[in-house]
């Protein structure tokens, strides 16, 4: 449903209500103006049915398609009827996810060695799918933007190279893959999706590193969708929550060899002020983090889907848990004061 649609079902609904109440107390007036932003959002979103496009003659760009996320949703974009340009960093280097992408076998399947950290690597890219886009004039529909990677750590703790390293893949591969293939997009009026993160919107101690990539992808991609309006292109943020069992982007072996690595690279200063105890709890809850939550993939894939073929895509799209929607509600709305002792600890 376009954001047009969506605002006149919330009018359609508010003001009657608004007549309603407008001669009782502010708290009950308060009370049904959050009812109503419900109930619209139930309406708009949930009642009235997404115009959704065919996947026929339009193509699309995938990042970071070796595993998780990205690997699953090049097939199912593909089994819609789209042309998908799957990018693989470990492509060349006979990766398993890009072997199992190219035993498809498919004309509208293209593997493609891709490093979204390195210009050249990008370029090579996009002159390959200009050169197999079956019509070169209809431009590229969707660019999505999965590549990524992540870490834990104090800031204390964690060298600066740490933070350029996940910063040139999260966010500067994001930002330096969009600008490649922008002008695709433009001509096809389609979209970009940019993968955030629930970290993106509220972080926790010990995950800085990844969280300021996250930040900056979501307010990259705030200012790319008033930029793009004038071209008729869409630009969506979507949120996961907590997929680490699903997409194994830490493992056992990857957090204790990053604690190995933090305390090693720690001066004695800092593992004097610290201690080697405050390490082992925070490799501890990365532990518990890794394995709480869902190991299954479908929810985001299904929403990176959805991004993809809405004829009027969502500007942010949230697939996470109960707990956080609840958490990101807590620390973005109410005063920091009272979020700070709920959550930080």
């Amino acid at each position: 449903m376009s954001t047009l649609s969506s605002f006149a079902v919330f009018l359609i609904f508010l003001f009657p209500c608004l007549y309603i109440v407008a001669d009782v107390g502010l708290w009950t007036q308060l009370t049904s103006v959050v009812f109503v932003a419900l109930l619209s959002w139930f309406v708009s979103d949930v009642v009235v049915p997404v115009g959704v496009v065919a996947g026929e003659g339009r193509a699309v760009l995938v990042t970071g398609c070796d595993t998780g996320f990205g690997h699953e949703v090049a097939k199912r974009l593909h089994d819609l009827g789209f042309t998908v340009f799957a990018g693989c960093l470990f492509k060349d280097s006979g990766g398993e996810g890009a072997r199992d992408l190219a035993a498809i076998t498919s004309p509208r399947l293209h593997v493609v060695q891709m490093d979204v950290t390195s210009d050249d690597s990008v370029w090579k890219v996009r002159q390959y799918v200009e050169a197999h886009l079956s019509d070169a004039t209809s431009g590229l529909w969707a660019i999505l933007n999965n590549a990524g990677t992540s870490t834990y750590g104090l800031v204390e703790w964690c060298p600066i190279e740490t933070y350029k390293r996940v910063a040139e893949v999260n966010l500067w591969g994001t930002v330096r893959v969009t600008k490649v293939f922008l002008p695709l997009v433009r001509k096809s009026q389609g979209r970009v999706i940019n993968i955030a993160s629930i970290l993106g919107r509220s972080c926790v101690p010990s995950r800085s590193a990844y969280g300021i990539t996250k930040y900056g992808v979501e307010s990259f991609s705030d200012v790319l969708r008033y930029e793009m309006k004038r071209w008729g292109v869409d630009v969506s943020i979507i949120e996961p929550g907590n997929f680490i069992s699903a997409t194994n982007i830490f493992t056992e072996d990857s957090i204790e060899n990053t604690a190995m690595e933090l305390w090693d690279g720690m001066t004695d200063e800092v593992k004097e002020a610290y201690g080697k105890k405050a390490l082992d709890d925070y490799k501890l809850l990365m532990h518990k983090f890794a394995t709480k939550g869902s190991r299954d993939t479908s929810p985001v894939v299904d929403t990176m889907v959805a991004a993809v073929v809405a004829v009027k895509p969502k500007t942010r799209y949230q697939v996470m848990q109960p707990y956080w929607h609840i958490r990101t509600f807590i620390m973005t709305h109410l005063p920091e004061w009272i979020a700070d002792n709920i959550y930080i600890y």
